[in-house]
């Protein structure tokens, strides 16, 4: 059972883990692969309003998705970008990443190999990923600017969506331990968290939302 106070909690960290950025004309628009075809609807977006003349998407497979996309994710969202009218010679595929830091590198390389300057990124990803992939790309590529995207949904809009609450909260406790503990491993910069987001994570933990947390080893 979900609680009010898990509810309560949720929003917390959902409110955090986006940046709250203004999209704005960028270079290119990187959409971030994942389970979730919102990223791609996002990106296609942003392309359709003229905020970036080139979309990258990137990713493989991971445990959630290689059922759903046995294509591989960014090739299942070049797939969904062509659907909603976006041409396919705006489109650059990096189908072998399978994590954050591997999104943003490979997509550099795969620009750079096409000779394509970048000043500019678009970040495209889940709403709940918004903080910590831009603190992975800051990390990664310092001399670029970054805009924090995403699909524009409320924690229960999102929830809607997905269908399954307990896995929304579940992926919100992970992106917020990875915030945490992941600047001393060297993936991203450092963040400071208001304590009333930590004591929210901790009492969703405590709570047993627990299934996306990383422990020593893994």
């Amino acid at each position: 059972m979900i609680t009010a106070q898990n509810w309560a909690d949720a929003e917390l960290l959902w409110d955090f883990q986006q940046m709250h950025h203004e999209p704005r004309p960028c270079s290119v628009a990187i959409g971030l692969g994942s389970h979730d075809l919102g990223v791609a609807d996002a990106t296609a977006d942003l392309y359709r309003r003229g905020l970036a003349p080139l979309i990258v998407f990137t990713g493989a497979t991971s445990r959630t998705t290689r059922e759903r996309m046995p294509r591989g994710e960014a090739e299942h969202y070049r797939e969904r970008a062509l659907e909603m009218g976006v041409p396919d010679s705006v489109i650059l595929v990096e189908p072998q990443a399978r994590n954050t830091g591997e999104n943003i590198r490979f997509s550099q390389l795969l620009l750079a190999g096409h000779g394509i300057l970048v000043e500019s990124v678009l970040l495209v990803s889940k709403p709940y990923e918004e903080r910590r992939a831009y603190a992975t790309a800051l990390k990664l590529w310092p001399e670029v600017e970054f805009i924090s995207s995403s699909a524009r949904a409320t924690l229960a809009e999102y929830v809607d969506s997905i269908g399954n609450p307990r896995l929304v909260f579940d992926m919100l406790v992970g992106a917020q331990q990875r915030i945490c503990t992941y600047p001393e491993r060297g993936f991203l910069i450092r963040q400071d968290v208001p304590d009333e987001v930590a004591q929210a994570y901790g009492r969703l933990c405590a709570a047993g939302f627990t299934s996306r947390l990383q422990y020593a080893g893994s």
